[in-house]
């Protein structure tokens, strides 16, 4: 049997924390619901979270701070619920380092999807992880992906968290170096689904990773843009074992 998951749901409408955690609770997963960032960390410290369901707008600390301080420290998989009328919200959930976004209004079923859909390439991620323990650092440009803790280490030493979507991203470019990958290749790769023409996670998530790496955002090295083509990581990439 497969261990159950725990959600953490953060929105300040009573109603909708209520509702969908009762609806997650009936279809197999443990609800736990928080109104502000303050009780969010309280549940945190609390309980295991494999996943947060998080809304944008809210008083005080939003969604978009409370994403981004998760990412200084976690990897956890983040869904972001935002106003469909604001598509600048969506893009920005990305670029805090969402793993996905959910426009409001939505049906339960829909969010269940979406929860479904993020813990399973979470999972897959680490289970491919652990059935290649042998290759568990990927070194590129002076820069190491430790498989085995999910994150980036630069030159000097630091580690940089990544969100999930970010390392699933930045392993699919390390697993294919110099080979142009356009939209739809890594929509497949790293969400299973093709590309939808106005969808621009990739996009986001490719600048994410350039920040992160210290790119030139003007002429990068590491990720190039290919015209009309897509993607292309442009370094040699080495694989080993922790020292």
């Amino acid at each position: 049997m497969e261990p159950i998951s725990n959600i953490l749901i953060v929105d300040d409408d009573h109603e909708i924390r209520s509702l969908l955690a009762d609806y997650l609770g009936a279809n197999g997963y443990h609800a736990f619901a928080a109104q502000d960032g303050i009780e969010m960390e309280k549940t945190l410290e609390r309980e295991h979270v494999d996943l947060v369901v998080l809304d944008l707008n809210m008083p005080g600390e939003d969604g978009l701070t409370l994403c981004r301080k998760l990412r200084t420290r976690s990897s956890m998989p983040v869904i972001m619920l935002t106003a469909r009328s604001e598509p600048i919200d969506r893009i920005l959930g990305l670029e805090m380092g969402a793993d996905d976004y959910l426009p409001k209004p939505f049906e339960p079923r829909e969010l269940l999807a979406r929860i479904r859909s993020v813990l399973r390439r979470s999972q897959a991620t680490i289970d491919a992880v652990a059935d290649s323990p042998i290759q568990q650092q990927m070194r590129f440009a002076g820069w190491t992906l430790d498989l085995t803790a999910r994150h980036l280490v630069d030159p000097e030493g630091l580690a940089i968290m990544l969100s999930g979507a970010e390392f699933r991203l930045l392993k699919v470019f390390l697993e294919h170096p110099n080979r142009v990958l356009n939209r739809d290749q890594l929509l497949n790769f790293t969400h299973g689904r093709d590309a939808d023409p106005f969808d621009r996670s990739i996009d986001i998530q490719i600048s994410r990773l350039r920040q992160k790496l210290n790119e030139d955002a003007r002429s990068p090295q590491i990720i190039k843009t290919v015209r009309n083509g897509g993607y292309v990581l442009a370094v040699p990439v080495m694989a080993g074992t922790t020292p």
